[in-house]
């Protein structure tokens, strides 16, 4: 199963027990303070996802690595280009 598949399966799960605890399509006879804490569950949910995205995506910047030794074999492949180049004639 891919990772889009698992997301919209937990997110159809989620969007219909809201939809049976809102709408009280089961007649459960749930309390009303119930149904006000069910009714903007999904944008309380959507708040959740933005803070946890922006706060991976922090983390992630914060400890991203340096990469020195790709970078000096890089600059050595660019400066070899450069002088492969200048043998066949064009200035730079």
């Amino acid at each position: 199963m891919t990772k889009l598949l698992e997301w919209l399966f937990g997110v159809s799960l989620l969007g219909a027990a809201w939809a049976l605890v809102t709408f009280d399509l089961l007649d459960l006879r749930l309390p009303q303070t119930y149904m006000e804490v069910a009714w903007p569950m999904p944008v309380y949910l959507l708040v959740v996802f933005g803070c946890y995205s922006l706060a991976t995506l922090g983390y992630r910047v914060a400890t991203f690595n340096d990469c020195e030794d790709a970078a000096k074999e890089l600059q050595a492949q660019i400066k070899e280009a450069k002088e492969d180049l200048r043998k066949k004639g064009l200035k730079m």
